[in-house]
């Protein structure tokens, strides 16, 4: 269910050079969450670097929404970078393993299929 590959990079240059591959891939980046930051701000810090990335090729995302509109709840989709035991990981959570939670169209499973490819070859890019 879980994605996650270790980079040799800091947090921050993961983070630019992810950046840069989704654009690459065709996906826009829609926001960028500073969890550090964020927490911090609240009055409950952390102590690891950690940002979330909310990407979407938004023709795949019109695709899904036009099969199954309940399933906006899934969108986008996120991608971590992030500190771990002193060394920086970049992540995703599957979207075929929790398409299939949500639907069982083999339509979507396909599109998901696509879209964890091309996530998982952003990640690559980007460690």
């Amino acid at each position: 269910m879980k994605h996650i590959v270790a980079s040799q990079k800091s947090v921050a240059q993961a983070a630019a050079d992810l950046e840069q591959a989704v654009k690459r891939h065709g996906f826009g980046v829609l926001h960028v969450y500073d969890l550090k930051q964020t927490l911090e701000q609240k009055g409950a810090p952390i102590e690891n670097e950690c940002r979330i990335f909310e990407v979407c090729n938004p023709h795949k995302a019109r695709s899904v929404l036009n099969e199954d509109m309940s399933l906006n709840m899934a969108l986008p989709c996120r991608i971590s970078v992030f500190e771990q035991d002193g060394a920086t990981k970049i992540g995703m959570l599957s979207p075929k393993a929790m398409l299939a939670m949500l639907s069982d169209s083999a339509e979507l499973a396909a599109l998901a299929d696509e879209v964890e490819e091309a996530i998982e070859q952003m990640i690559d890019d980007a460690k």
